[in-house]
């Protein structure tokens, strides 16, 4: 995702929080590694299914009127521990 205008609303959803103008920008990349998996809780109607895979990301953040900016380590030092891509179904979709 490119640069875009975001809120930085720190206390909502109270009521009187006031919101200033951001901007955020993230860039993440997944691979899947072929590995299929599912999980699925029919108690809880739930079920997803798709590939195990790495992730990485990168990502910045700034609210100008605050001073504040902030930026992660480049994209290529970023390693997930766990990622998975792939499809989710819940609630009264579940037995689609």
């Amino acid at each position: 995702m490119r640069t875009d205008a975001v809120v930085d609303q720190p206390r909502w959803p109270a009521l009187d929080s006031i919101g200033k103008p951001a901007r955020m920008r993230f860039k993440v990349v997944w691979k899947s590694i072929g590995e299929a998996v599912k999980y699925e809780d029919a108690a809880k109607h739930f079920r997803f299914t798709g590939f195990r895979a790495t992730c990485q990301m990168e990502a910045e953040v700034a609210v100008p009127s605050k001073g504040f900016s902030w930026k992660s380590d480049p994209l290529d030092t970023s390693k997930s521990d766990f990622a998975i891509i792939g499809e989710e179904v819940n609630g009264r979709y579940y037995d689609v």
